[in-house]
């Protein structure tokens, strides 16, 4: 969107502004003006998007682009709604559309963690898991400080079964960024799952406290908080369950 030359001279005399004041004026405005228009475009495509109408979506992502060819919203929902495409259709071309539109989200926004997160997802799908462990690798060296690309990194480990690795990179994580919830949150559920049961509950009580609105993070607090009923096995053979550790009420 281009700013229209003949409001200029109604700017000016507006505002008193010198002519190259006015504008400047003239393409801020021109540019929030841009970027509201985009916004608008990108949200009714992801309301087309959340309703399965794929190719209406495209269109309002594309015209969203147009608008304001620096929103990353928009390059991202387009990249998903190739993959989205290419996961039903099974297209090369829509693979590669997509792995397009997600690298230009990440050129405007080159820490937007879902869009890291998306592509590797996509990658690994595609049978190019070294591919995914290049690219969220490449993030964490660019990042070393930074807490979520060592978290979307352990992800990709945790789901490839190297679960030792992952909790590497999401101590370092959290030693990254020790208020991180998510770090805490994704660190405990790995020692729970290893049987560090004591540590897993440490993290996930810092993570509530870090971020309380966790309802399933709470539940397994409580589970783990709570004592464990044995159960014991006569001479008869039948199991039964002994007093509870605290008395009923």
């Amino acid at each position: 969107m281009e700013t229209v030359p003949h409001i200029l001279p109604a700017i000016r005399s507006t505002f008193g502004l010198s002519a190259g004041a006015c504008a400047a004026l003239a393409a801020v405005l021109a540019a929030v003006g841009c970027s509201m228009v985009s916004n608008s475009q990108n949200a009714e495509g992801v309301r087309m998007f959340d309703q399965a109408y794929y190719q209406g979506a495209m269109q309002k992502f594309m015209q969203a682009i147009q608008s304001d060819p620096n929103n990353p919203d928009a390059y991202y929902n387009l990249a998903r709604t190739y993959h989205q495409l290419a996961k039903l259709h099974s297209q090369p071309a829509d693979y590669q559309q997509a792995e397009s539109y997600y690298h230009q989200c990440l050129d405007r926004d080159p820490n937007r963690t879902d869009c890291y997160r998306a592509l590797a997802v996509m990658l690994n799908e595609q049978g190019r898991s070294t591919d995914a462990y290049r690219l969220l690798e490449g993030w964490v060296a660019r990042n070393p400080s930074a807490a979520d690309p060592k978290i979307e990194l352990a992800r990709l480990y945790d789901e490839a079964g190297n679960q030792d690795a992952a909790k590497h990179q999401l101590i370092d994580a959290v030693t990254a960024d020790p208020t991180n919830a998510r770090a805490l949150a994704a660190l405990g559920k790995l020692r729970e799952d290893s049987g560090e049961t004591a540590q897993a509950l440490a993290n996930y009580q810092r993570s509530l406290q870090l971020n309380p609105n966790q309802p399933q993070l709470a539940s397994r607090v409580v589970t783990l908080s709570t004592p464990q009923v044995p159960l014991v096995t006569p001479p008869g053979g039948t199991r039964v369950v002994t007093s509870p550790a605290t008395p009923l009420r």
